[in-house]
This record gives C-alpha cells, structure tokens and sequence, in this order.
C-alpha cells in the first residue's frame, strides 16, 4: 500500500499532508494512514488547515479529519484523545446531536460533523 504521492504532498510547518486519492469510510481511512505510518490529517492551526483544503480541493471531495466525538465528554477531540486547539467548523456545525461523531472538511475550508459510515478521502499526514 505505497501511497503515489507524485507532487501531491502539501507541507506545513513540520508536517507533511497527503492523499492517496482513495474514498472510504472513516476507520478505513484511518488505518490506511496507520499502515504507511502516519495518520488522518488533522488541522493544528489556520496554515495546516489550508494545506489540507488544498488536497480537498486538488481531488474536488470532502474528506475525514483526524477528529472525532469522545465516547465519554460528547466533545470533539484530536484521534489521540487530546481536545481541539483550532477548529474551523461550518455555520451552525457541529449539528449532529450525538449522532455523527466524525468530521469531514468541505471544499472551502471549513468542517461540518458527519457519520463515519460514509465515503469521503483520505488524507494523511505525517
């Protein structure tokens, strides 16, 4: 599972962001950057989440970030169970009541909560 990456790498700051252009369902995904050694792409700050859109819209899909609904708080945090730093959530997101406990990035930016059963890309970072 070698990820072509082909001028597709996005960096910010000490990170690396990139897709293999795959659309799958949340843990999917999540294993998939796993596997190569990294994980979902999950924005720090404004730069890395501008270098993350950037491969959203390259490939013109919504993709999972690397955040999720605690089982315990209902709050949303980072993969390794550290709370958000920066969020840039959509107008009147999140929304889901409890009930999308994923989160996927739109073509401008911004981040609406969302079922993990759906398909959406992969972005790794690194």
């Amino acid at each position: 599972s070698v990820l072509a990456l082909n001028g597709k790498i996005r960096k910010a700051g000490e990170k690396m962001f990139a897709s293999n252009g795959k659309k799958v369902d949340f843990p999917s995904a999540l294993r998939s950057c796993e596997e190569v050694g990294g994980t979902l792409a999950a924005p720090k700050n404004e730069e890395e989440n501008k270098a993350i859109v950037d491969i959203v819209k390259q490939h013109n899909q919504y993709a999972y970030l690397g955040i999720r609904k605690g089982e315990t708080s209902g709050q949303f945090r980072y993969i390794n169970g550290m709370p958000l730093i920066y969020s840039s959530w959509h107008q009147h997101e999140p929304n889901g009541q409890g009930k999308e406990k994923c989160v996927e990035m739109y073509t401008d930016g911004t981040w609406n909560d969302k079922k993990c059963n759906m398909y959406r890309l992969t972005i790794c970072e690194f």
